[in-house]
């Protein structure tokens, strides 16, 4: 059982999920499957097989959430001394040699990523470029619409 690294923000957003589930969802589909049973005949009863199927997906996504928090490494890079190294948790700000565009990356775990908000896994193609790298380095990606070059700009503990 591999620890998961998990920012300090990551952890709190996975156990208010979990409350969510557990204390809102959870309850509703239970009413849900009662309704649905009071209906009658269970075997062509579409709301009872959809609420039976949602009572799956939570109990599944609180097995989920309940592992990867008893896997959790936190970490914390406002603790960790700055030396300008891209790290895990770390924010690098980049600039695309081709565009000139300059663009900002958080480095996350799994479940935190998510692109519109600019938090990358730290194991996608780009995560794994930047991952030790320092300020000032050139950086070579393969991404799946070919090689991309960038300059690290600038690195934050934030």
């Amino acid at each position: 059982m591999d620890k998961e690294p998990i920012t300090v923000n990551g952890l709190k957003k996975l156990k208010l999920e979990l409350e969510d589930l557990k204390n809102v969802q959870r309850p509703k589909v239970v009413e849900a499957i009662a309704e649905a049973r009071s209906h009658g005949d269970l075997k062509e009863n579409a709301e009872y097989h959809a609420a039976k199927e949602q009572q799956g997906l939570i109990e599944g996504r609180v097995l989920a959430i309940n592992d990867l928090i008893a896997r959790a490494n936190i970490i914390d890079v406002t603790k960790i001394e700055n030396n300008g190294k891209v790290i895990f948790g770390s924010t690098t700000k980049l600039k695309d040699l081709e565009t000139d565009k300059e663009i900002s990356y958080k480095l996350v775990g799994q479940d935190e990523a998510d692109i519109k908000k600019n938090l990358i896994f730290f194991k996608s193609p780009i995560g794994k470029a930047l991952i030790g790298k320092n300020k000032s380095e050139m950086v070579t990606v393969n991404t799946p619409s070919g090689e991309k070059n960038f300059e690290i700009l600038d690195v934050e503990y934030i």
